[in-house]
């Protein structure tokens, strides 16, 4: 019998198809980019962003299985809190090298310019729809066992139907 699946995040879908892009600068994984807020904190992270890490050339004559030298990590920082982040680099260093369980960052290299931030999108509000409407998204969703899946799938029930209702001429 097969076991039946469970809802991935849409984090744990694209990983892989960014690993690419992410090693090309640097990023053996995207943690330092997804974490950084828990990394460098809310206030300095809002005005900070990793760029890429930049590893040392491995030195001639070093055994295969030798650990790399610790690499370097680049941050772009709005002018204004440069100060702040070169404060901060033994933290931010410690940090990084925890998350990833090993002592992958020896310096912080930082690079001051502004900083894209992603704007944060306003959560939507599901419409209200008539008493027969939820029901029926109930009645439809009501023998599916994993309760996020089921929530998931009454809200698109929701705004489909709304979508519909606001549609007609």
């Amino acid at each position: 019998m097969n076991k039946p699946r469970r809802a991935q995040s849409l984090g744990d879908l694209i990983r892989p198809a960014l690993a690419d892009a992410f090693k090309a600068q640097g990023f053996a994984a995207a943690d330092v980019i997804g974490r950084w807020p828990e990394i460098a904190g809310e206030r300095l992270a809002a005005h900070s962003l990793p760029v890429r890490v930049q590893w040392p050339a491995r030195p001639k004559g070093a055994a295969p299985d030798a650990p790399p030298e610790p690499a370097t990590l680049v941050l772009k920082v709005e002018g204004a809190f440069a100060f702040e982040a070169q404060m901060m680099q033994a933290q931010i260093i410690e940090r990084v090298n925890a998350v990833f369980g090993w002592r992958c960052i020896g310096k912080v290299r930082l690079s001051q310019g502004p900083v894209e931030r992603l704007q944060k999108k306003a959560a939507r509000t599901l419409p209200n729809l008539d008493d027969a409407a939820a029901r029926g998204i109930d009645k439809v969703v009501a023998g599916i066992d994993d309760p996020d899946l089921r929530n998931a799938l009454a809200r698109l029930g929701t705004a489909v139907i709304a979508t519909k209702a606001t549609a007609k001429p």
